[in-house]
């Protein structure tokens, strides 16, 4: 009652879940817009700034500037306007008026309105200048009379009017080109990055709809190099994850049948059985079914570790010779009367190799219980130096592996149909280690004929594989 229940709730909640439906694609006009728009406007927030400081900075340099520009010009009319007496200067200031494309006129110093500063240059007999309006002023002499000049620009003046100042115009088609070459410079930013967005989502929407083998391809834009390598080796170990834990809990539940069944059948016997000599015996054959049990789930647990985690390698560096001999001196027991043998003589005296002290004897030790199980009567382990690798082999006298499975049987639950029998043939999980663990060293794992007469099993990654150094 309870499991039934509490398959019920489980499928109650399964099946009240539904996945959120997935969005529409990336807008590429929202895109471009809301990315022009910001660029935009911090341009245009930067250049106003870059005028106001510019302006404020030089707006000193310019009034000096336009000062000794129009000195010239307003000490002549001066004197043309003493040449007369000041009952003629009105009309000598108009007929003068025509003559300049800016304005002059003559009006009392108390209508004026300026500030301190300029004030007081008016009253010293300098030139007093309204930067704002453009204007300058003049006092003319001792006289409470005050000359006007200006506006100087063409554009400010009232008198000769202008459907757009030169200086709008001027602006507005600035502003216009610098808008047209900044939304073609984005545009052309945008499109790709909006095309490697797109197909991201579409990868990462494929993978969650289960497809693991869909892969992002190469971005146009740097910028997604990274997060696009990082999507497919996510997609990778996701893709290897699932197929591992399918592959194992396949494998196993069919592995697990037999000796479940084994010990169903012994525990049925068991209360039958009267005598104490079968008792013992369907015991003991109960025992061997457990530690069988307990094997199965060791091999798979210790095979999906290297196979998901691939943890980061601890290398360090060993002398090869005396940590062989200390790997094959732990295995001899296993080997009852097999004679197990290492050979040196191929081996460089002192040579050291760099690998991880915890994995790798995993990979040696699989490949020694290999050897025992098939061996007629001698085992023999070597290395040897090829290149900038090291090659350590596993020689036996046994049956031997034909050339078509020689690859298979590096993969896991992979049995060879002699060796289906469970005194000799185990889980095909052992060489699946070795093949994971040389794998993270940046090896292989082999297998050919051996000169015994059996297998040849051949172990081989580089010397040297961090900066260590011996």
């Amino acid at each position: 009652m309870t499991g039934n229940s509490h398959n019920s709730s489980l499928l109650d909640i399964l099946g009240r879940y539904k996945p959120a439906p997935w969005r529409g694609r990336y807008s590429l006009s929202r895109l471009f817009f809301n990315f022009y728009l910001l660029v935009m406007g911090s341009f245009v927030v930067i250049a106003f700034f870059a005028d106001f400081v510019i302006s404020a900075a030089v707006k000193g340099i310019t009034d000096d500037y336009t000062s000794r520009f129009m000195q010239g010009t307003i000490v002549l009319i001066e004197d043309e306007l003493f040449r007369k007496p000041r009952s003629e200067w009105p009309n000598t200031i108009k007929a003068l008026d025509n003559k300049f494309s800016y304005r002059l006129e003559i009006v009392d110093r108390w209508s004026l309105k300026l500030s301190k500063k300029q004030a007081e240059k008016l009253d010293a007999g300098e030139l007093a200048i309204d930067s704002d309006r453009d204007i300058l002023y003049h006092r003319l002499k001792l006289t409470p009379k005050i000359l006007v000049v200006g506006p100087l620009s063409p554009d400010a003046n009232p008198d000769r009017p202008r459907a757009l100042p030169l200086e709008l115009r001027i602006h507005l088609l600035t502003w216009s080109l610098i808008s047209l070459i900044l939304a073609i410079a984005v545009w052309l930013w945008v499109r790709p990055v909006w095309r490697d967005l797109e197909t991201l989502r579409q990868t990462a929407r494929a993978l969650g709809e289960g497809h693991f083998e869909t892969r992002a391809p190469n971005a146009r834009n740097q910028a997604f190099d990274l997060l696009t390598e990082t999507l497919n080796g996510m997609a990778e170990r996701i893709q290897r994850l699932i197929a591992t834990q399918k592959e194992l809990s396949s494998a196993i539940s069919h592995e697990l049948r037999t000796p479940i069944a084994r010990m169903r059948f012994a525990l049925e016997m068991l209360s039958e059985a009267d005598d104490c000599t079968d008792r013992q015996r369907l015991m003991q054959m109960m025992d061997v079914d457990l530690d069988e049990l307990d094997s199965l789930i060791d091999s798979s647990l210790t095979y999906a570790r290297f196979e998901r985690e691939q943890p980061e390698l601890q290398l360090s560096s060993v002398e090869l010779l005396p940590w062989i001999e200390d790997e094959v001196d732990s295995m001899r027991i296993l080997g009852g009367a097999i004679q197990i043998a290492v050979d040196n003589s191929g081996l460089p005296v002192g040579q050291r190799v760099e690998l991880d002290q915890k994995s790798m004897p995993y990979a040696v030790t699989n490949l020694l219980r290999n050897a025992i199980k098939y061996a007629k009567s001698k085992i023999v382990i070597s290395a040897e130096v090829v290149g900038d690798r090291i090659c350590l082999h596993v020689d036996d006298d046994g049956i031997g592996i034909p050339p078509e499975e020689r690859k298979r049987v590096f993969y896991a639950f992979t049995r060879l149909d002699r060796s289906r029998d469970r005194a000799t043939g185990g889980y095909g999980l052992g060489l699946a280690i070795v093949r994971l663990v040389l794998e993270q060293h940046g090896g292989s794992a082999t297998v050919e004929e051996s000169p015994l007469g059996g297998a040849r099993f051949t172990l081989s990654w580089p010397l040297l594989q961090s900066v260590t150094q011996s």
